[in-house]
């Protein structure tokens, strides 16, 4: 297929991943793993992939336009969209999807976030590109679905069903959508056999996008259609700088894919994780025979198991004593957290704010 655009959605603050996550400097230019590579260099060369550099547009928030020029001197300079606002994802994507119509409206888009991980690239691919080919068929919405291990509540999970007008059996149809769900909830959801993981990766046609937005979020819709002949164009930054500040904040999931009922889902498994939080990331870690992980190289430890731990390069640390903690020092931050405890890291966050400022953030 030689009309597969890939869009990255790369506007993100990451603040679960404060103190090494900031607005300056957000986790997708990080190197989290330690591979060589941060998160938005993955996502792209595993697009390439499904697009050529000159059909992969990254949208991001305007202060890291730099920081996507930098990091990615392939991608032509033009394909940046730049967000004058954060809105979400939905007019994230509805921005993306205009700009591609006014170079191919025949065109299929494959949208990713900046700062997952997946370790099997190949299989995505596969499936992706299976995906594409039905989204140029028919007039399907697309998700990719995580094939779940575990009883997790910090994913949003789809139930589905067997699809009936589709000739390839990995195609199911999506039967419902739940936030977010508790553990005894999420436990039900694995058992089941037929929940999956939302990994927040779709694909459609640029047409079949359109025409649902068009109903299910019809006030965003009207705002870009307004100026549907300016993409593309000189006029288009300006045009785009007035209506997105008073696009609604909304996303994708809730806004659309929700309330259409043409969505279907093909079950991945393809070594996906959003890498949200400290734990996720811990569980992708390299342990050592205490079950620590350390993402520095001058950290002893003594009396200490199932410890994260993440320091700048040059900095000494003696750690004695600690079961199950996150321990993370940037500049001029540090975070000592429960590892139980992570999903306060947000609300930690905001207080910093509220009371310190911003200098920290």
């Amino acid at each position: 297929m030689q009309n597969i655009f890939s869009v990255i959605m790369a506007g993100g603050i990451g603040s679960r991943f404060w103190p090494v996550s900031t607005s300056k400097f957000p986790k997708q230019f990080h190197d989290i793993l330690g591979t060589g590579e941060t998160l938005i260099q993955q996502t792209y060369r595993r697009l390439l992939k499904l697009s050529t550099p000159e059909k992969i547009l990254v949208v991001t928030h305007k202060n890291y336009i730099h920081l996507v020029q930098e990091q990615l001197p392939d991608l032509p300079v033009e394909n940046i969209i730049s967000e004058p606002a954060r809105r979400n994802t939905a007019p994230c994507i509805a921005y993306a999807a205009y700009r591609i119509k006014s170079q191919d409206p025949t065109a299929v888009m494959a949208v990713a976030p900046a700062d997952h991980l997946i370790s099997n690239e190949n299989e995505f691919a596969r499936i992706a590109l299976l995906a594409c080919e039905e989204a140029e068929a028919t007039n399907k919405l697309f998700t990719l679905g995580i094939k779940p291990h575990r009883p997790d509540t910090g994913y949003g999970y789809i139930q589905y069903q067997e699809a009936e007008d589709s000739t390839n059996s990995e195609i199911k149809e999506v039967k419902t959508f739940t936030e977010k769900p508790n553990l005894e909830m999420a436990q039900k959801f694995l058992d089941s056999g037929d929940f999956l993981w939302n990994s927040g990766i779709f694909i459609w046609s640029v047409n079949t996008f359109m025409s649902e937005l068009s109903q299910s979020l019809p006030d965003l819709y009207n705002s870009f259609e307004a100026g549907a002949n300016k993409f593309g164009t000189a006029e288009e930054k300006a045009f785009v700088d007035e209506i997105y500040p008073a696009c609604e904040n909304e996303s994708i999931d809730y806004g659309l894919m929700e309330k259409s009922q043409n969505v279907f889902v093909i079950p991945s498994d393809f070594g996906w994780s959003d890498l949200g939080t400290w734990g996720s990331l811990y569980e992708h870690a390299k342990l050592d025979k205490d079950g620590n992980a350390t993402l520095a190289p001058k950290v002893l430890s003594y009396n200490t198991a199932n410890t994260l731990v993440h320091l700048p390069k040059d900095k000494l640390a003696v750690i004695e004593g600690l079961e199950g903690y996150i321990v993370v020092d940037k500049d001029d931050a540090l975070l000592i957290c429960k590892m139980e405890n992570e999903q306060l890291i947000k609300s930690f966050v905001s207080d910093i704010k509220l009371k310190l400022g911003d200098r920290h953030l």
